[in-house]
Protein backbone atom coordinates (compact mmCIF):
# COMPACT_ATOMS: atom_id res chain seq x y z
CA UNK A 1 0.00 0.00 0.00
CA UNK A 2 1.65 3.31 -0.89
CA UNK A 3 2.24 5.97 1.81
CA UNK A 4 0.08 8.25 0.03
CA UNK A 5 -3.09 6.37 -0.23
CA UNK A 6 -2.77 5.04 3.73
CA UNK A 7 -5.64 6.34 5.21
CA UNK A 8 -4.15 4.97 8.86
CA UNK A 9 -0.98 3.56 10.36
CA UNK A 10 -1.15 -0.37 10.91
CA UNK A 11 -1.10 -1.79 13.93
CA UNK A 12 2.65 -2.55 14.03
CA UNK A 13 3.46 1.01 12.93
CA UNK A 14 1.07 2.06 15.74
CA UNK A 15 2.91 -0.47 18.18
CA UNK A 16 6.18 1.37 17.49
CA UNK A 17 4.70 5.01 18.44
CA UNK A 18 3.25 3.87 21.38
CA UNK A 19 6.52 2.53 23.06
CA UNK A 20 8.08 5.88 22.06
CA UNK A 21 5.08 7.87 23.56
CA UNK A 22 5.39 5.63 26.85
CA UNK A 23 8.97 6.16 27.15
CA UNK A 24 8.41 9.71 26.53
CA UNK A 25 5.43 9.73 29.26
CA UNK A 26 7.69 8.05 31.64
CA UNK A 27 10.38 10.72 31.49
CA UNK A 28 7.76 13.24 31.42
CA UNK A 29 6.45 12.23 34.32
CA UNK A 30 9.44 12.16 36.56
CA UNK A 31 10.49 15.64 35.55
CA UNK A 32 7.18 17.01 36.58
CA UNK A 33 7.25 15.00 39.96
CA UNK A 34 10.72 17.11 39.92
CA UNK A 35 9.45 20.09 39.36
CA UNK A 36 6.59 19.95 41.50
CA UNK A 37 9.23 19.27 44.40
CA UNK A 38 10.38 22.28 43.59
CA UNK A 39 7.81 24.47 43.66
CA UNK A 40 6.12 22.85 46.72
CA UNK A 41 9.49 22.49 48.91
CA UNK A 42 11.56 25.14 47.40
CA UNK A 43 13.38 27.58 49.01
CA UNK A 44 12.17 25.89 53.19
CA UNK A 45 15.71 25.86 54.26
CA UNK A 46 14.77 22.28 55.56
CA UNK A 47 17.37 19.24 55.99
CA UNK A 48 16.92 19.01 52.58
CA UNK A 49 17.88 21.87 51.58
CA UNK A 50 21.76 22.27 50.46
CA UNK A 51 21.88 25.69 50.55
CA UNK A 52 23.07 27.78 53.11
CA UNK A 53 20.78 28.94 56.21
CA UNK A 54 21.27 32.76 55.60
CA UNK A 55 20.25 34.46 52.85
CA UNK A 56 20.47 38.28 51.33
CA UNK A 57 17.73 40.01 50.11
CA UNK A 58 18.92 39.27 46.33
CA UNK A 59 18.72 35.77 47.28
CA UNK A 60 15.30 35.67 48.42
CA UNK A 61 14.22 36.92 44.67
CA UNK A 62 16.28 34.44 42.77
CA UNK A 63 14.96 31.69 44.69
CA UNK A 64 11.44 32.76 44.37
CA UNK A 65 11.86 33.62 40.69
CA UNK A 66 13.38 29.78 40.24
CA UNK A 67 10.33 28.67 42.23
CA UNK A 68 8.05 31.00 39.44
CA UNK A 69 9.92 29.28 37.02
CA UNK A 70 9.55 25.72 38.05
CA UNK A 71 5.91 26.29 38.38
CA UNK A 72 5.20 27.38 34.68
CA UNK A 73 7.55 24.32 33.99
CA UNK A 74 5.50 22.10 35.83
CA UNK A 75 2.01 23.62 33.99
CA UNK A 76 4.00 23.06 30.43
CA UNK A 77 4.63 19.32 31.17
CA UNK A 78 1.56 19.10 32.86
CA UNK A 79 0.16 20.10 29.46
CA UNK A 80 3.01 17.81 27.27
CA UNK A 81 1.73 14.67 29.50
CA UNK A 82 -1.39 15.64 28.85
CA UNK A 83 -1.24 15.57 25.24
CA UNK A 84 1.16 12.79 25.15
CA UNK A 85 -1.80 10.74 26.79
CA UNK A 86 -4.39 11.58 24.16
CA UNK A 87 -1.85 10.09 22.02
CA UNK A 88 -2.23 7.00 23.52
CA UNK A 89 -6.06 6.92 23.37
CA UNK A 90 -5.37 7.58 19.47
CA UNK A 91 -3.71 4.64 19.13
CA UNK A 92 -5.77 2.72 20.95
CA UNK A 93 -8.75 3.91 18.84
CA UNK A 94 -6.63 3.37 15.74
CA UNK A 95 -6.88 7.43 14.39
CA UNK A 96 -3.75 8.42 15.64
CA UNK A 97 -1.29 10.08 13.18
CA UNK A 98 -4.59 11.31 11.25
CA UNK A 99 -4.45 14.95 10.82
CA UNK A 100 -7.38 16.46 12.46
CA UNK A 101 -7.47 19.40 9.57
CA UNK A 102 -6.77 17.66 6.51
CA UNK A 103 -7.21 13.61 7.42
CA UNK A 104 -3.89 13.17 5.46
CA UNK A 105 -1.21 10.38 7.54
CA UNK A 106 1.06 12.52 9.28
CA UNK A 107 4.69 11.77 8.48
CA UNK A 108 6.32 9.24 10.59
CA UNK A 109 9.40 11.72 10.66
CA UNK A 110 7.37 14.30 12.42
CA UNK A 111 5.68 11.83 14.67
CA UNK A 112 8.64 10.42 16.11
CA UNK A 113 9.56 14.25 17.11
CA UNK A 114 6.81 15.29 18.43
CA UNK A 115 4.49 11.68 19.33
CA UNK A 116 1.48 14.09 19.94
CA UNK A 117 1.35 16.25 16.76
CA UNK A 118 -2.14 16.35 15.28
CA UNK A 119 -1.54 18.33 12.17
CA UNK A 120 0.88 18.03 9.57
CA UNK A 121 3.27 20.80 9.26
CA UNK A 122 1.38 21.87 5.90
CA UNK A 123 -1.78 22.25 8.12
CA UNK A 124 -0.01 24.03 11.06
CA UNK A 125 1.54 26.55 8.89
CA UNK A 126 -2.12 27.03 6.92
CA UNK A 127 -3.55 27.59 10.35
CA UNK A 128 -1.08 30.12 11.13
CA UNK A 129 -1.57 32.23 8.40
CA UNK A 130 -4.88 32.31 9.16
CA UNK A 131 -4.50 33.68 12.61
CA UNK A 132 -2.16 36.19 11.37
CA UNK A 133 -4.63 37.56 8.41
Amino acid sequence: MAEETKTRYSDEELEEFRVIIEGMLEKARAEYNTLRAVVMHGGTNDIEDTSPSFKTVEDDGANQLTKEEASQLAQRQYKFIKNLEAALVRIENKTYGICRVTGKLIPKERLRLVPHATLTVEAKEMLARQGKN
